[in-house]
């Protein structure tokens, strides 16, 4: 039987996300269909009777910027947002800024599937040579952090965000549910896959297959013991969820050349 429920969100479209290139740790804003999916994510959200009691979002601005969207779309604003960088995107390190169409012609879509996809997978590493590697590491958020800026991520698996995210999960995230709280992570699609690979106990080849499009609202409901009584729900329009899931499974697909 359930007993609790948790919310997961990946952020509405970001500027990269438009374009088609590797975001990462770069902090982008909203594009103008990623604030429409935040509010529309959240009169959904509105109409079907939810309400939070806290929400948890990374630094990156466009998590932060889809929960602010949400909430005021609930008429929530007052519930409480927590950031940690825990929560950030998966760090994509060398292929940060990167077109992944164009990406998919020099490298093959098989090469580029594996850098998205795969589960122990480690993309090369961000260097100080690397056109972002100063705006990610000079920000001041990043001083914020509960380790040294030195030992923050050059480069991620999918294993490796999962690494990171659950001693935040378990000692922070966790003890809010078991209070009773309805939690919202408004977070991003490889933080929000690490999370659901160990929630659901996704194996590491299954996980490949798993794709969140943006701003669809996934719905969990766990058991005393935090694991899920249902299959996940994606909230809205069915028609919509599965072609949006199609767009982002396009992304690492190479262009025809006209």
């Amino acid at each position: 039987m359930s007993k609790y429920r948790l919310f997961l969100l990946r952020h509405g479209e970001g500027a990269w996300n438009k374009e088609n290139r590797f975001c990462s740790w770069v902090d982008q804003k909203l594009s103008e269909d990623g604030v429409k999916e935040a509010q529309d994510c959240g009169r959904l959200l509105k109409e079907q009777g939810y309400k939070f009691d806290l929400v948890f979002t990374s630094i990156l601005s466009r998590s932060v910027q889809t929960a602010w969207l949400v909430l005021e779309a609930m008429g929530q604003e007052w519930v409480p947002v927590v950031k940690s960088w825990r929560l950030n995107e998966r760090h994509y390190g060398a292929l940060i800024g990167l077109n992944r169409a164009e990406m998919a012609l020099q490298h093959g879509e098989e090469q580029v599937k594996l850098w998205r996809r795969s589960y122990d997978i480690t993309p090369p590493p961000i260097d100080e040579s690397h056109p972002y590697f100063l705006e990610i590491y000079n920000d001041r958020r990043y001083a914020t952090c509960d380790v040294p800026k030195d030992s923050l991520p050059r480069a991620e698996s999918l294993k490796e965000v999962l690494d990171r995210l659950l001693p935040y999960w378990d000692s922070i995230v966790v003890p809010e549910i078991r209070k009773g709280r309805t939690v919202l992570i408004s977070a991003h699609g490889n933080s929000c896959r690490a999370l659901l690979k160990h929630l659901e106990g996704i194996s590491e080849k299954d996980i490949a297959n798993v794709t969140l499009p943006t701003g669809i609202p996934v719905l969990l409901e766990l058991d005393e013991n935090l694991r899920p009584v249902k299959p996940r729900q994606l909230l809205g329009d069915q028609a919509k969820i599965q072609a949006a899931i199609k767009k982002v499974e396009d992304q690492g697909k190479a262009k025809p050349s006209n």
